[in-house]
């Protein structure tokens, strides 16, 4: 149902990094810069997989809260995420399991990004 999503960020570059090493094992990087001549000298690019879906914005944020869910392929996916965005600088806010509570086969993993949303890849497969 949603074709695209975009989030402002404080430091592109740093959430560039960030960004780069954790939607790496998700199969997914950035696929777009828009000139900037068209966007007055601000950074914006595009992350997916075959087309941009998740664009970064350089811009005061509106503030941690958000959360974002990435789809994983598999639960190896989904730790592999974890373990990025660790390494990349994330904070972890829920290591890799299942989460029962949410529903049967949920299988996910949470981290902080740079500016504090609560990023997650997860996997819907029983295996």
């Amino acid at each position: 149902m949603i074709d695209h999503l975009g989030i402002s960020v404080s430091d592109f570059e740093a959430s560039k990094t960030f960004y780069d090493k954790a939607m790496a094992p998700l199969g997914a990087s950035l696929l777009h810069m828009v000139p900037a001549e068209y966007t007055g000298g601000v950074k914006v690019g595009g992350y997916g997989r075959d087309r941009p879906v998740f664009w970064l914005h350089e811009a005061t944020p509106t503030g941690p809260g958000r959360h974002y869910a990435f789809t994983a392929r598999s639960r190896a996916e989904v730790d592999a995420f974890h373990a990025a965005a660790l390494a990349a600088g994330g904070k972890d806010n829920g290591a890799p399991g299942l989460r029962p509570h949410y529903h049967a086969n949920y299988y996910g993993a949470f981290v902080f990004d740079p500016d504090g949303n609560n990023v997650e890849a997860v996997c819907h497969a029983s295996e």
